[in-house]
C-alpha cells in the first residue's frame, strides 16, 4: 500500500471494513456504548458571586429607568400641563396668566405737586385795649360767620358812650335855642327893630352849633364802635386754631400777635405748578369756558382724596423753574384736605374714548421695541410688537399691534420664547 493510499484511507472507512469479493463476511463485533462524558468542572464560588452582582445591578438600573418614565406623566398631570400630541417626549406646556385687551376710555392728565391753600385765613386781633373777660370757642372748633368768640371788658367804652350822648344832648339844645333866636331876629329885622348885624351873628352861631352837634354825634358813634369791638365775632366760617391768649390777660390794639386764627376749609383750594409746555392745551380749554376736572391724591399716588375743578391760572410764568401756578377748588365736605398739606393734583386735559386698553403689567420692553407675548388659538405664543399711547394707572392705551379681545401674557413671560406652548389661566380666574 502506497503512501497515497494511506492518506486517502480515512476518507473511505467503509472500503477498509468491507471484505473482499468472494469471501465470507466476518461477524460484526458487539456494539459497545460510548463512555459517558466527564462532568464539567463547577465554576469557582468567586466567579458565581460576581455574576449575581452584575445581574442585580442590571435589574436595579432597569427598574429605576422604567419607574422614572412612569412618574413623568403623573407629575405633568399634577402641574396642570400635558405632553404635546404626536410625540412621547414632547415638552410640557408652560403655565401662564393672560389678560385680554379691552375697549374703553382713558384720560390724559397733567400732574403737579402742590399744597392745600385755604381760600381765606383770618388772624383775630383786638381793636381796643382792655381785659379779656371770656372765650366762647374751643380749639379746633368749626365756627360760622357771626358766632361770638371773645369778650373784652366793655365798661370803659360804655361809659364813653354815655359821655358822648350827654355832650350831644347839651349841644343839640344850644343849637335849637340858636335857631329860635335866628327866627325871632329875622322878624325883628323886617320891622327895623334890630340891626342887620345882629341877625348875621345869630346865623353864624347856629352854624357853629350845628358843627358842634355833628362832632358830638361822631364821638358818640366812635364810642359805640369801641363797645362793639369788645364783642369779637367770627368774620368767616372756618376752623379755629389754638388759643393764643387766656381770659384775664390784658390785650392791646397794638399787639403784634393775634388772639386766634380762623382758617376756611370748606371750600378749600390747591395751588400746584405745571410745566410751561403743558400750559397751552389747558389754557385753550379754559379760554373756551370749559371747567376742567382736578383730582387731589396723596403724596404716594395711592389714595384719591377729593375731586374739584380748576379755578384760575396765574398771570405769569416763573422763569427760574419754567412753571406756572394753577389754583383748583374743592368742596372738601369730608375734610380730607388739610391746610398746607402736600398733595398730587391732576388736571384732566382730555378724555379718550373707545380706545384699546391693556394692563400695563403685560407690556414688555427692551432696547429696541415694546412688545407682548400674544396667545394664539393653538395655545402657543408669538412675539407681537405694539405701540403704547397714554398710560393711566395700571392701564395703557395700545395704538397699534393689538385689537380688543386679543390675549397677552401677563405672568410667566420669563420662561417663554417664540412658539412656546402655554397653559393659559385668565387673570382673576379662581
Amino acid at each position: 500500500m502506497s503512501q497515497s493510499d494511506l492518506i486517502a484511507a480515512p476518507e473511505h472507512p467503509q472500503a477498509l471494513l468491507s471484505p473482499p469479493p468472494g469471501s465470507t463476511p466476518a461477524p460484526e463485533p458487539p456494539k459497545v456504548a460510548p463512555p459517558a462524558p466527564a462532568p464539567a468542572p463547577s465554576p469557582k464560588p468567586r466567579r458565581r458571586v460576581w455574576l449575581w452582582v452584575v445581574i442585580l445591578v442590571i435589574l436595579l438600573a432597569s427598574g429605576i429607568f422604567f419607574f422614572s418614565r412612569g412618574k413623568q406623566p403623573a407629575a405633568a398631570g399634577k402641574n396642570g400641563t400635558s405632553a404635546a400630541k404626536g410625540g412621547r417626549g414632547a415638552p410640557a406646556a408652560t403655565p401662564v396668566v393672560a389678560v385680554k385687551a379691552t375697549r374703553g376710555n382713558i384720560g390724559v392728565y397733567v400732574s403737579g405737586l402742590g399744597a392745600i391753600t385755604p381760600i381765606s385765613t383770618v388772624t383775630v386781633k383786638s381793636r381796643v385795649d382792655g381785659q379779656l373777660m371770656a372765650v366762647h370757642f374751643n380749639e379746633g372748633q368749626l365756627v360760622n360767620k357771626g358766632d361770638p368768640l371773645i369778650e373784652i371788658d366793655p365798661r370803659p367804652y360804655e361809659a364813653a358812650v354815655l359821655q358822648a350822648e350827654g355832650q350831644l344832648i347839651r349841644d343839640q339844645a344850644l343849637l335849637d335855642n340858636a335857631r329860635t333866636d335866628q327866627t325871632r331876629y329875622t322878624t325883628l329885622l323886617a320891622q327895623n327893630a334890630i340891626p342887620e348885624q345882629q341877625l348875621t351873628t345869630q346865623k353864624a352861631l347856629v352854624i357853629q352849633y350845628e358843627g358842634t352837634v355833628k362832632n358830638d354825634q361822631g364821638l358818640l358813634d366812635a364810642a359805640k364802635v369801641n363797645v362793639g369791638y369788645c364783642h369779637i365775632t367770627a368774620q368767616i366760617t372756618g376752623i379755629v386754631g389754638l388759643r393764643l391768649v387766656d381770659p384775664g390777660n390784658i390785650v392791646h390794639a397794638a399787639d403784634t400777635n393775634g388772639m386766634l386764627v380762623i382758617t376756611q376749609i370748606q371750600p378749600i383750594s390747591v395751588i400746584f405748578p405745571i410745566s410751561e409746555d403743558q400750559l397751552p392745551a389747558i389754557l385753550q380749554k379754559v379760554r373756551a369756558g370749559q371747567k376742567l376736572s382736578v383730582e387731589a391724591w396723596d403724596r404716594a399716588f395711592a389714595n384719591k382724596l377729593a375731586s374739584g375743578t380748576l379755578e384760575t391760572i396765574d398771570n405769569e410764568i416763573d422763569q427760574t423753574t419754567g412753571t406756572v401756578k394753577l389754583r383748583a377748588t374743592f368742596a372738601n365736605d369730608n375734610r380730607a384736605l388739610f391746610p398746607n398739606q402736600f398733595v398730587n393734583a391732576r388736571v384732566l386735559q382730555q378724555e379718550k374714548t373707545g380706545v384699546t386698553l391693556l394692563p400695563t403689567a403685560a407690556i414688555q420692553r427692551n432696547t429696541n421695541s415694546t412688545y407682548v407675548y400674544l396667545v394664539k388659538p393653538d395655545s402657543t405664543v408669538t412675539v407681537r410688537t405694539i405701540q403704547v399711547g397714554t398710560t393711566e394707572g395700571d392701564q395703557s392705551e395700545i395704538t397699534s399691534g393689538l385689537s380688543p379681545g386679543d390675549e397677552a401674557v401677563m405672568t410667566g413671560v420669563d420662561k417663554l420664547q417664540e412658539g412656546s406652548k402655554v397653559a393659559v389661566t385668565q387673570n382673576g380666574a379662581k
